[in-house]
């Protein structure tokens, strides 16, 4: 199956610490649903900071329903 990446906005000056902190709720919930080989990051781009999760395509549904990502994207 493909990989999935998915992507949460943040803005504003607290921004880079907010997406930090929503990368440990993803996590959670990862391991709450059993999503294995999870990935979270964060990346910080002017005026904004990007958190993302890397999970298997099979749970694009749960993901995409619970989280409610902003965009999303398939790596291969």
């Amino acid at each position: 199956m493909s990989t999935l990446r998915f992507h949460w906005d943040f803005l504003g000056p607290d921004a880079p610490i907010t997406a930090k902190h929503f990368c440990h709720h993803l996590e959670e919930f990862c391991e709450m649903h059993q999503i294995t080989e999870p990935r979270t990051f964060t990346t910080d781009l002017q005026g904004r900071s990007v958190a993302s999760l890397e999970c298997d395509e099979q749970h694009l549904l749960l993901v995409r329903d619970l989280l409610r990502p902003k965009r999303a994207e398939r790596l291969g």
